[in-house]
């Protein structure tokens, strides 16, 4: 049983119609006979004539069969291709992400969106690192549980996280990116007049994405258990009111901090974070969301930034050497290396029979 590792090569199968259009646009010079006459006419060059039937079907049986296996040696066989990369979490402060990067030395480096399971996830993708490839990953510590047993890799692999502290937990959480708000949340939507509807709605669609239950206590004024707050006004708002997260329609006078805002790009959207004493300030166009699509997009961007619940056991910062002599083997795939003989011996085959159709 062979297992194909890019499968997605078989959808070149197609170009198999390339040989069948060769051989059936043959042309046939016609055969010119000379007359007693004919020196009486004027000259003309010798026309060939299309002639649509089927020739040397021994070299285009060979010619289908060659091309098939080399689909199939492409699609069975891995080339290493990446090199350097850094897999970073999309929710990771990007100020202190940017300073991890720099001093591992990578800025020049690749950089992919560290996916769910990371660990898991590089250790079933590693064949496509090139032997020399450093690997790097940039993530929050709640992202990334220590495991009973490190899954062994080929490369180094090197891990940064950002572990919260330990004896301030809120600090940690309005550290995190903002999430989709859970149950019976409570959230402020104050200089809102007449965008006042518009977000009303939008929380209401977010409701309806997720549990169907009324999650979201909607305030005048924050209190200890506010967590978000909407801030549509112009001006600045009262110096006390805190909150872990503010959505702000426009970047304001009122926020300075905005000036020197990060960008994230998710899920088709643009949004802008800065962080300040009353919290973690966020901005986009897309607030608040215009229609049913944008808000779609803005709650499913909400659920990627999402914190996962926090590990028991989160995993530092650590170095993972390189304890594998040789990259991992597919499960119940059988080396390609015969693909590549009989590759060999069809083109020999070709090469033959195109010299002997032309002797």
């Amino acid at each position: 049983m062979m297992l194909s590792s890019y499968p997605l090569w078989w959808l070149a199968l197609p170009v198999l119609l390339l040989p069948v259009w060769w051989h059936r646009q043959k042309r046939q010079r016609l055969k010119a006979e000379p007359l007693a006459t004919a020196r009486f006419l004027p000259s003309a060059a010798p026309e060939q004539l299309r002639v649509w039937r089927w020739r040397d079907r021994l070299l285009l049986l060979v010619r289908c069969l060659m091309l098939v296996t080399l689909i199939a040696w492409l699609a069975a066989t891995i080339f290493p291709w990446r090199g350097d990369t850094v897999l970073l979490d999309a929710g990771v402060d990007k100020a202190w992400a940017e300073q991890q990067i720099t001093a591992a030395g990578m800025s020049a480096a690749q950089r992919i969106e560290l996916p769910p399971n990371g660990l898991q996830w590089l250790r079933q993708h590693e064949r496509d690192w090139r032997p020399s490839a450093r690997l790097l990953i940039v993530a929050r510590g709640e992202q990334i549980a220590m495991p009973a047993r490190v899954p062994p890799f080929s490369h180094q692999v090197e891990l940064r996280t950002k572990l919260p502290p330990a004896a301030a937990p809120t600090a940690a959480a309005s550290a995190a990116p903002a999430g989709p708000l859970r149950g019976g949340h409570h959230i402020v939507l104050a200089g809102a007049q007449e965008q006042g509807a518009a977000w009303r709605s939008l929380l209401a669609a977010f409701a309806r994405a997720g549990d169907g239950a009324e999650r979201y206590t909607l305030a005048a004024e924050p209190a200890t258990a506010t967590e978000l707050i909407i801030w549509e006004s112009p001006s600045a708002p009262p110096a006390n009111w805190r909150a872990p997260h503010w959505w702000l329609a426009a970047p304001s006078p009122a926020f300075p901090e905005l000036a020197n805002a990060s960008t994230l790009n998710i899920n088709g959207l643009t949004l802008k974070y800065a962080d300040s004493p009353r919290g973690r300030l966020w901005t986009s166009d897309a607030f608040p969301p215009r229609d049913a699509d944008t808000a779609r997009a803005l709650y499913e961007a909400w659920q990627q930034l999402s914190p996962a619940p926090a590990p028991a056991y989160p995993m530092p910062s650590q170095t993972l050497g390189g304890t594998r002599s040789a990259l991992p083997a597919i499960t119940d795939a059988k080396p390609a290396a015969w693909l590549a003989l009989v590759l060999l011996a069809l083109f020999l085959l070709e090469r033959i029979l195109s010299h002997a159709r032309r002797s």
